[in-house]
């Protein structure tokens, strides 16, 4: 074995290998009825980052997600009313001790081998959200005209190039993200809100693009409409 295929192998295993960051990272996770799929979203999560702040904010569900989230290792705030999704961000990020906060879905249709794209953009942005990078990325047909629309308007109104304004899945500075914390709708119309309040405020947007996973249909019709 050559030493140029040792150092190979070595930077392919380093790259591996969870990273340090110049900053304290919390993740926080809404969760509604996801009981048998949130211990392995806090376990994937916690693979990319060991010395994170896990918030699990579990919207009053009817299922084991708070005993399932706590016994993985994450800290649960549980809601006694169901409020709705972007609540559950809005209550996770004020609790949030971390510099940056990483919002990530309790589905399984977000990557958190994901994570560490986002937060190396952070050097130059003030939030970079996961971006689905074509029509066969989103769940049906009807989702992407959707969302095609969405994007179309945010960009009207915010006069910035907006993509995939409805994904949940990003990285962002909690003290700029606090600043508009009060905006945020309680339901599942917080991710365009944020983008848009982040644009007209001249912060700066990063749109990156993953792959997510469709969503997993298990107990799917105990969970509130998502977009």
């Amino acid at each position: 074995m050559t030493i140029d295929t040792l150092a190979t192998e070595a930077s392919a295993i380093e790259s591996e290998l969870p990273q340090h960051w110049p900053f304290r990272v919390s993740v926080v996770i809404p969760a509604f009825n996801e009981g048998p799929r949130v211990a392995g979203v806090i376990q994937a999560v916690r693979d990319q980052l060991p010395e994170a702040e896990i918030i699990v904010v579990d919207d009053a569900s009817a299922d084991d997600t708070s005993a399932r989230a706590a016994a993985a290792g994450a800290k649960v705030i549980r809601r006694p009313h169901n409020v709705g999704n972007g609540a559950g961000v809005r209550t996770g990020v004020r609790e949030a001790t971390g510099d940056v906060v990483i919002v990530i879905d309790a589905d399984g249709q977000h990557n958190p081998a994901d994570i560490p794209r986002l937060l190396r953009r952070l050097d130059q942005y003030d939030m970079v959200i996961a971006t689905r990078p074509d029509r066969d990325s989103h769940e049906n047909l009807v989702r992407w005209f959707g969302n095609s629309v969405l994007n179309s308007l945010g960009s009207y109104l915010s006069g910035f190039g907006m993509k995939d304004l409805t994904s949940g899945f990003r990285a962002m500075r909690r003290d700029v993200m606090l600043e508009f914390i009060h905006l945020l709708p309680n339901q599942f119309g917080w991710p365009m809100t944020s983008a848009m309040a982040f644009a007209k405020a001249g912060y700066h947007i990063k749109f990156e693009p993953v792959t997510m996973q469709k969503r997993q249909e298990i107990g799917r019709a105990s969970c509130r409409e998502r977009v």
